[in-house]
């Protein structure tokens, strides 16, 4: 069974640019993935324990649950996601930190609104108008990646 975790970012964005951000060497980059241009791909499970898709797309719509159970929604017009796809057995060890130093880089390198997503039902984490905003503090603790994102 695999776990998803969605990064989207707000805007008309340069995939080949959210690639590079995203990876953790230039060997490890998102490649474009057939004649598709606007989807990236790179198999990084022995690595860094994802699989990992950069698209992007136009009229979005994203919901997801928020904390205590608050329904979040958001429609960027223009959007990038980073596609975050995980074995079961990879989360703990090495999909969750090396997925989060991956967010940590793209955040760190773009201003954008943004938002992540886990399996397309709970908000994570937001950024609105620059201002960056952890939900799910228990899910933080739990994977010990209090310190990789701070608001």
């Amino acid at each position: 069974m695999a776990v998803e975790f969605r990064l989207t970012l707000a805007g008309d964005l340069p995939l080949e640019h959210v690639a590079d951000l995203v990876a953790a060497d230039t060997a490890e980059k998102p490649r474009p993935s057939g004649t598709n241009p606007r989807l990236f791909s790179a198999r990084l499970y022995d690595t860094r324990g994802y699989a990992l898709t950069v698209s992007s797309g136009s009229q979005g719509y994203f919901d997801a649950e928020g904390d205590d159970g608050a329904r979040w929604e958001w429609e960027p017009e223009t959007y990038a996601d980073i596609d975050f796809s995980m074995r079961a057995d990879d989360l703990v060890d090495k999909g969750i930190p090396n997925m989060m130093k991956a967010v940590a880089r793209v955040l760190a390198a773009r201003q954008e609104d943004a938002a992540l997503v886990q399996n397309g039902n709970w908000l994570l984490l937001t950024r609105t108008a620059g201002e960056l905003r952890r939900h799910r503090p228990t899910w933080w603790s739990h994977y010990g990646i209090d310190d990789l994102i701070t608001p």
